[in-house]
């Protein structure tokens, strides 16, 4: 029998849908409703967990097993294949690297990201990050590739160069994250459509677009990532933003008005609710069971 890999089916979409379009899904719940819109592949954020899960700013406070807790939960009710966001790998070592990488294999994960910034990094679109050498980027890609205990699982290399050291310095530790074995590579805070295009002539393997909200880069649409020869899309938080805001107008109208009654229509019904997470296969279940035991 062969051996379902993760890693594999993240390189198939990849190939299926060109450019691919990688949703953020902050929770389990979100996997099963990217899904049921018909997405191909998932992705969870960094930022997201720090965020979403821990209520802190993104600014390498969460560790590896505030991630994995949330990649536990996706994996287990979602077959989507998650790409994750590791940072610069939980640690200074390379033993840190292959502890993250091994990890991510055992909770589901499909592919990572590991990025060049400093341990205390910063969102990849906010000013003053810092970057390690090209040198410390390579070992870092080179002992995530030499931990893979699957071979499908997908390395993608981030690189913060370029609102650092400018296009040719990024494009240089691109092409050197791929000569270290990057099957992937994710150049971060692009400001112009065609540098995709240059990316993607220089590394030769797909080259992922971060489309995310109130950036450096422009709100691209996949006609035009796939006219400049993009092979990913990544849209890293935009429902996490989209449901913070609806949480924040409840609250606030329930504090006001003393009722939800006024903003009842802009909810996610109780039907609607169970339909998404199966509610009644599983009710259905502890219905039999109950009656086989009253039968008895």
């Amino acid at each position: 029998m062969t051996q379902y890999s993760a890693g594999a089916a993240f390189r198939q979409a990849v190939r299926d849908e060109s450019p691919l379009q990688v949703v953020g899904a902050i929770n389990a719940n979100h996997a099963l409703l990217a899904k049921r819109a018909g997405f191909k592949a998932i992705y969870l954020s960094g930022g997201g967990v720090a965020a979403g899960s821990l209520g802190l700013p993104d600014l390498g406070i969460s560790n590896l097993d505030d991630v994995l807790t949330d990649v536990r939960r996706i994996t287990d009710v979602c077959d989507l294949p998650l790409l994750v966001d590791v940072d610069t790998g939980f640690g200074s070592s390379a033993f840190n690297v292959a502890r993250t990488v091994k990890s991510m294999i055992k909770f589901g994960a499909a592919a990572i990201h590991i990025e060049d910034q400093v341990g205390a990094k910063r969102c990849g679109h906010r000013p003053n990050k810092e970057i390690v050498s090209k040198q410390e980027m390579v070992d870092r890609i080179k002992a995530a590739v030499d931990a893979r205990t699957d071979d499908n699982f997908v390395i993608m290399a981030r690189t913060d160069a370029l609102a650092v050291e400018g296009l040719d310095a990024a494009l240089e530790r691109a092409m050197a994250c791929v000569e270290a074995g990057a099957d992937m590579i994710f150049p971060e805070a692009i400001t112009q459509l065609d540098m995709y295009k240059t990316f993607a002539a220089a590394v030769k393997v797909p080259v992922l677009a971060n489309i995310t909200e109130f950036g450096a880069t422009p709100l691209f649409t996949v006609d035009e990532l796939k006219s400049v020869d993009v092979g990913l899309v990544l849209y890293p938080l935009s429902a996490f933003r989209a449901m913070n805001k609806a949480a924040e107008n409840v609250y606030t109208a329930l504090r006001r008005d003393g009722t939800q009654k006024n903003v009842v229509d802009t909810m996610q019904t109780r039907a609607e609710l169970y339909e998404r997470i199966n509610y009644h296969e599983f009710e259905q279940k502890l219905d039999a069971l109950f009656a086989q035991q009253k039968a008895k």
